[in-house]
């Protein structure tokens, strides 16, 4: 029985962590659930599932929470700072931006394996994370559909047999627009994905591609591979998560299912594999998949990932804040689509610090980065 903690429970990682483990009760037990403000999801969470533990990261609710809890004696309440240090079998990262850094950070401290749907984690701190996973032995499993594609298929060879990695790329809801095209595009434009069902942050960050920017940085900390050798093909049908191609020229894909479901299910039980009746993907009849390049004039923001990849880690921590700072303006509508991608770009030509040395710099200057990206995004015309 392996005990889960899950970071981010009432998410939609969280949430569908939470569906998988009640598929095989005899495997998983939910340890902790630890949400960020959803008091009442997490509410029904502890009603149906009774983890051991339960926390929440917004203290107006602590109080609240911690009467509901009396009435289960299976759960007790934890403040967020002794929560964090519960020990585990796995922990699911999947607190959404920078703020799953610092519990990631525990978890690596306190689990077997971090099973980590969280690339902003990487993104911002990619060198101490991957340190603290060596010194302590935390095996780290990647959860996003393209990581989780990429470990599957370098089960077929080593790491230094490695010529490129391809992760693929659905294009977002304006594939194939010009920049006139999107120019008008609205929140709610950019929400409507044609493949898959996410939060709003990680829909717009598809929407503009910076969600494959950030993948492509998260690519090279997990599998050590330069970015040179990490590439990004458009592939409208979401069927095909990523490619390994192998110096012999041999080259592996991973196929399923668009349900968030498949990586995580394959990351709670890695190197094993359970029987799922319901994530089977249907091979009957003729079927066939496209795969183009991805126009980076019109999404910007693939590109200046890679920008911030090649240089330095204070412009990878620029990139992420920014990114978070410019998407929650225009789900507020007050920068236009572009604007994104402009405003990234104003940010990276701004920001000039000095390289953080550890975790609790990293959140320092993230959290410095973003109170100068709201100062910049109101005064501002983007």
């Amino acid at each position: 029985m392996n005990q889960v903690n899950i970071l981010g429970s009432t998410g939609s990682i969280g949430t569908s962590t939470l569906r998988i483990m009640s598929r095989y009760p005899d495997t998983f037990r939910p340890g902790l659930l630890l949400a960020g403000a959803n008091l009442t999801r997490l509410k029904e969470q502890v009603e149906q599932f009774r983890p051991r533990y339960v926390s929440i990261a917004e203290p107006a609710h602590e109080n609240e929470l911690k009467t509901f809890v009396s009435e289960y004696p299976e759960t007790t309440f934890l403040p967020v700072e002794e929560a964090m240090t519960v020990n585990c079998d796995i922990a699911v990262s999947a607190i959404v931006g920078t703020a799953g850094l610092v519990p990631t950070w525990h978890a690596i401290h306190h689990a077997d394996r971090v099973a980590l749907a969280n690339k902003e984690t990487l993104v911002a701190g990619g060198e101490q994370v991957m340190a603290a996973c060596a010194k302590q032995g935390t095996e780290l499993v990647p959860v996003d559909s393209e990581h989780s594609a990429v470990h599957q298929a370098l089960r077929s060879g080593s790491r230094d047999e490695v010529a490129q990695i391809v992760l693929t790329a659905s294009g977002g809801p304006f594939r194939g627009l010009s920049a006139a095209d999107v120019a008008g595009k609205t929140a709610a434009d950019a929400l409507r994905h044609p493949t898959w069902n996410m939060g709003d942050k990680v829909t717009i960050d598809s929407a503009t591609l910076m969600n494959k920017g950030l993948e492509v940085i998260e690519a090279r900390f997990l599998f050590d591979v330069e970015y040179d050798r990490i590439t990004v093909k458009v592939h409208p049908q979401s069927i095909v998560h990523s490619m390994v191609c192998f110096r012999d020229g041999s080259l592996m894909a991973q196929l399923g299912v668009t349900d968030m479901q498949l990586p995580i299910l394959y990351a709670l039980t890695y190197p094993d594999r359970l029987a799922a009746v319901t994530l089977q993907l249907n091979l009957g009849g003729s079927f066939s998949y496209e795969f183009m390049d991805p126009d980076v004039d019109v999404f910007k923001c693939l590109s200046l990932a890679y920008r911030a990849g090649r240089g330095s880690q204070v412009d990878r921590i620029t990139l992420n804040a920014a990114n978070e700072i410019a998407v929650s303006a225009f789900l507020a509508g007050r920068i236009s689509f572009p604007g994104i991608a402009d405003f990234v770009e104003h940010m990276l030509e701004k920001v000039n610090e000095p390289a953080p040395q550890s975790v609790a710099d990293v959140a320092e200057l993230d959290k410095q980065i973003k109170k100068l990206a709201q100062l910049e995004v109101s005064g501002g015309s983007f």
